[in-house]
């Protein structure tokens, strides 16, 4: 089978109950599909009366080795009593291969929606992610990628340029408010910093509430600083992000020391997932699922509000830098 980068057609249902039982797991249920863009995951329910979460990787976008790095991290904070749903290992295994696919399975673990203005919830999430940041400190990524400005401005820059979705009578405006952005955040971009192992994509979505935060989706890992695992809790107005970035990192700095010089890093994280997430959707614009989740993507004013979101993310960049405490 000759899988492309987009290629999921051949992940048929009969496909993923052979990959299940080539592990010696046979499903009872259904397989329902869970939300996720990027893999394919699907919940079921096991002869032996357990739910397990089957991951179907997307095709030539990890090595195996940058999964088996993903799954050692997730091992390491299980290890550390730190809540964090890890890959099962079966047969000493924790990534198999079917048909030209990789997967992994997981236990089926649920959990109440974390709230984001429950600035209880928060100070928990401050605690947990010092944690996880002590043992993201212990070793890096070898083969995962380190954050930086080529994965996440030089590469889509390209992809953008060529990208079919842009208006034609856009696509100059465009690419020149994405320049504007660019150039503007690399006069704030620095690299004094400590890298780290890192959950890299820790937005609200990837958290569950079970008498406590429960992480979850460590597809993103990567080393980088980390502030990139704390600045998507962040939400609202400068008043109100103060008083959350206080209560996170007081929080936070029970279990690790925090570098408040990565402060100003918050904003050219926020340019640089706003480039990347745009080429991220064009470069699996192949992919079936696409077209069908984002439908906005072929309009002119999506691309308009683009162009205005990446002029207003300058305005920010070039603002004072958010603080810890009120500025007199």
């Amino acid at each position: 089978m000759n899988n492309s980068a987009f290629n999921f057609q051949a992940l048929s249902p009969d496909l993923i109950l052979d990959a299940l039982e080539s592990v010696g797991l046979r499903a009872e249920s259904g397989l329902t599909a869970l939300n996720s863009y990027e893999n394919r995951v699907y919940q079921f329910l096991c002869e032996d009366r357990k739910r397990y979460v089957v991951k179907f990787y997307r095709p030539e976008r990890w090595t195996e080795e940058q999964i088996h790095e993903e799954h050692r991290f997730s091992h390491d904070m299980s290890e550390a009593e730190i809540p964090a749903v890890a890959p099962l290992a079966i047969n000493e295994n924790t990534l198999h291969h079917h048909q030209g696919y990789m997967f992994t399975v997981f236990p089926s673990v649920g959990g109440r929606q974390y709230e984001i203005d429950n600035l209880d919830q928060l100070e928990w999430v401050g605690r947990f992610l010092g944690r996880i940041h002590q043992v993201g400190r212990e070793s890096l990524f070898a083969a995962r990628p380190t954050m930086g400005l080529d994965e996440y401005f030089a590469q889509p820059r390209e992809v953008l340029a060529k990208c079919p979705l842009i208006p034609k009578s856009l696509r100059e405006p465009f690419l020149q408010a994405t320049d504007n952005l660019i150039n503007t955040t690399k006069e704030y971009w620095h690299t004094d910093w400590q890298p780290l192992r890192l959950h890299g994509d820790c937005h609200p979505g990837n958290i569950l509430w079970r008498d406590g935060p429960l992480f979850v989706d460590m597809d993103d890992a990567r080393n980088g600083p980390a502030i990139q695992d704390l600045w998507m809790l962040l939400h609202g107005d400068q008043s109100e992000q103060r008083l959350q970035l206080d209560v996170l990192l007081e929080a936070y700095e029970e279990f690790a020391d925090f570098d408040a010089r990565e402060l100003t890093l918050i904003e050219p994280l926020r340019a640089m997932r706003m480039v990347y997430y745009l080429a991220w959707v064009a470069r699996r614009w192949e992919d079936p699922a696409f077209p069908k989740s984002f439908p906005w993507m072929t309009d002119e004013d999506f691309w308009r509000g683009q162009i205005a979101a990446f002029n207003e993310q300058i305005k920010k960049l070039k603002a004072p830098p958010l603080q810890l405490m009120p500025m007199y």
